[in-house]
């Protein structure tokens, strides 16, 4: 029995339980065992792709955190020892094309379609990473249809190869990752010594009630440029410091649209504030017991400002 997720766009068609949210699968229509041509073209049309296992973070944790709480972090049971087998996942068009069937989908049903953004703080991070991989895959299917050197129709790689192949001239176009990096910059307040987080308001968070909400410096890793590089170059484009003791932290994919976050955690070296305002409406540096809106848990933003909250031993309620 072959069972997937639904997608529309960047939503996934849930259930509401009592904590909240939870992802449904449908069962799709079996294929025969033996594919010919014309079964093996439907069971990859566009809309219709095969997740791997996404494994818990208790995967390469280290012993220390699996035997302690962790204060800020989601649950390590919930959370981290999570592991989302191998499913699939199609669209609602292709849902409805293919005659799958559906739960009703009404506010009195109790399913919904969720946009991904609002389920991340309460999944665990391995279906979290499942969810993205998907949407990930959906996209670039809808988005790679014709070969970007002929541009002849593709077709899908007869084989497990997650690949679009051109029939003319046999050029492989595979899945692209945009790796980016996401810095936590860090100094001790100059009159109080206590430590404090540079956050800033990003016009990318768009029009927003107040309290605005305030993340990390990030950004694209340009071509022939390492991650350290990239972080130097971002911090110093963005917000106009300098940065030392630079130490990768964890990553997280990220499906908008297609994105790698490297988290880091740097020092602050020299240099004042200064905002590069078609990027920023805001920056500071912010202590840490008193912070503003930050972004919610389950993002890698979160993760890095968390780690140093408890560090310092402070608890964030927000």
């Amino acid at each position: 029995m072959t069972r997937a997720f639904v997608f529309s766009d960047d939503t996934l068609l849930c259930r509401q339980m009592p904590d909240g949210w939870w992802p449904l699968q449908v069962q799709l229509p079996e294929f025969n065992s033996i594919l010919d041509d014309s079964t093996y073209q439907q069971a990859y049309q566009i809309g219709h792709v095969t997740l791997l296992e996404s494994l818990s973070p208790s995967h390469w944790l280290p012993d220390s955190l699996l035997e302690t709480a962790v204060d800020v972090a989601h649950d390590l049971t919930d959370n981290n020892s999570f592991t989302a087998l191998a499913t699939s996942a199609i669209t609602y068009d292709y849902a409805i094309t293919h005659d799958v069937i559906l739960p009703i989908i009404a506010e009195t049903s109790g399913n919904a379609f969720v946009p991904y953004r609002q389920l991340i703080p309460q999944l665990p991070a391995a279906l979290s990473t499942q969810v993205s991989q998907a949407i990930q895959l959906l996209r670039w299917q809808a988005d790679t249809q014709f070969c970007s050197r002929c541009a002849a129709p593709v077709v899908h790689a007869e084989t497990d190869e997650r690949a679009m192949v051109c029939p003319v001239c046999r050029l492989r176009q595979y899945p692209r990752v945009q790796p980016c990096v996401i810095t936590a910059v860090t100094r001790p307040n100059p009159q109080t010594g206590e430590m404090q987080i540079l956050l800033a308001h990003h016009h990318r968070y768009g029009e927003q009630k107040l309290p605005l909400m305030y993340g990390l410096i990030a950004g694209f890793v340009e071509v022939g440029e390492s991650l350290e590089h990239a972080v130097v170059r971002e911090v110093a484009e963005e917000v106009n410091i300098s940065v030392k003791d630079i130490r990768y932290v964890s990553s997280q994919p990220w499906p908008f649209p297609s994105n790698l976050m490297l988290g880091f955690r740097a020092s602050y070296a020299s240099g004042d504030i200064i905002i590069q305002e078609d990027e920023l409406s805001h920056a500071d540096f912010f202590d840490i017991s008193n912070l503003p809106k930050i972004p919610p848990k389950g993002s890698i933003a979160r993760e890095l400002i968390d780690q140093i909250a408890k560090e310092q031993k402070v608890l964030l309620s927000n």
